[in-house]
Parts: structure tokens; sequence; C-alpha cells
């Protein structure tokens, strides 16, 4: 099966080569992400592509990831701060004119969301947000790999630096998980030559039938 040989292929690269990758996968990978699963449906995370240059060694200023820098493009995956009735009212209305639905059609959806989420803390909206943010991390890597683009998924960077250089605060958004793109340098990578390391199969699952 391709998509397991891919993944089997795939790692967190730690040294890239100066090779870019081209804007059709960058694209392609993107979309893969857009139609990723969120809880509601809802989306409640926005995605930023930086390829510039010195803006990437801002952001990789004091992190231990160089990746950072000198990947071919960085990706911030940015949770909501709130997840806003206003917001939620666009979003259905939005769902109604995609499925050709009539005004009002998904009320008892928008009515049943605004009540839930306007019982949670901004707080509780943004650990939930960044939640939603990692399943389409997760589908990144796996469109990454198919793709034959490396990738490196890091926690390690500095979220007030990033919000000040990205001006999320301002767009109700915060940092949550960021993503490079870009090619292996297998010559001066540690990795690229190692085994994947994995549980067996056996005892990292559990069939109950």
């Amino acid at each position: 099966m391709d998509l397991i040989k891919n993944l089997q292929w795939r790692y967190a690269v730690k040294k890239y080569s100066d090779e870019s990758v081209s804007e059709d996968k960058i694209d392609r990978i993107i979309e893969a992400i857009n139609l990723s699963a969120s809880s509601c449906g809802i989306q409640p995370y926005r995605l930023f592509i930086i390829t510039n240059p010195e803006l990437r060694r801002r952001l990789g200023e004091g992190s231990f990831n160089t990746q950072i820098h000198a990947s071919s493009h960085l990706l911030v995956f940015a949770g909501f701060n709130k997840i806003t009735s206003d917001y939620i009212t666009d979003y259905v209305e939005m769902i109604q004119k995609q499925r050709g639905l009539e005004s009002g059609a998904l009320n008892a959806l928008k009515n049943t969301l605004i009540d839930y989420f306007s019982t949670q803390t901004p707080e509780q909206n943004a650990i939930w947000s960044s939640k939603q943010a990692y399943i389409g991390l997760g589908t990144a890597l796996i469109a990454a790999a198919e793709l034959k683009v490396d990738s490196t998924p890091m926690e390690g960077f500095d979220p007030k630096l990033f919000d000040e250089v990205l001006g999320l605060s301002e767009k109700g958004l915060h940092p949550s998980v960021i993503l490079t793109l870009g090619y292996r340098n297998s010559a001066n990578d540690y990795l690229a030559s190692v085994p994947k390391a994995r549980l067996p199969i056996n005892e990292f699952s559990t069939k109950i039938n």
C-alpha cells in the first residue's frame, strides 16, 4: 500500500537542503489541510504559509529548531482565541449556500453551536481550537509524504514572537503548532538513514471484538 510506504519514508527532518518545494505541491498540501476533519466542521483555525527568508529567520530567533529558517516553507497553524456567534452564523450561511439549501435550513445547527460555545470560556475555546489545528497538522504530514515532500512538525517555537511578528492577536488567533516543508539533506541529517522505530502493532493497538 503506497500510503504505508510513504509514511515509512517520512520522518521529522533535522537538516534541509536548499531545494525549494514547488508551489503546485504546496497548494495541494494546503488544499488537503482545508479538507481536514474538524469538530462540528467549523474549521476554528487559520493557516499561514511563509516563504520570506528574513521573516522565517526572525521567527526562528532563540529556537533550537533551525528548520524554521532553513526549510523551503513554514506553515503556521493558528487557532481561534474565541468561537463567536458571528463566526458560527457566517459559517453556517456558507454551508447553506454551498449545499444549495434555503436560508435558515440549518438554524437548528447554528443555534446549537452558538448555545454551546457561549458557555465556554475563551481559554476553553483556545484549547479546543488548537486541538482542531492538530488534526490539520496530521493531514499535512500525510499529504506531504504522499507528494514526497519532507516535513518537520514543531512545538519548539516562541509563541509570543510569532504572535508579535504575524499580528495574530489582532486577528483573534494564537499560534498552535508549526510545520516546515522542504527536502532532506541526506548527507548531513543523521536521521535520514536511520530505520523508523515504532512499537509492534500488537503492543500499540488492541482489537476488541
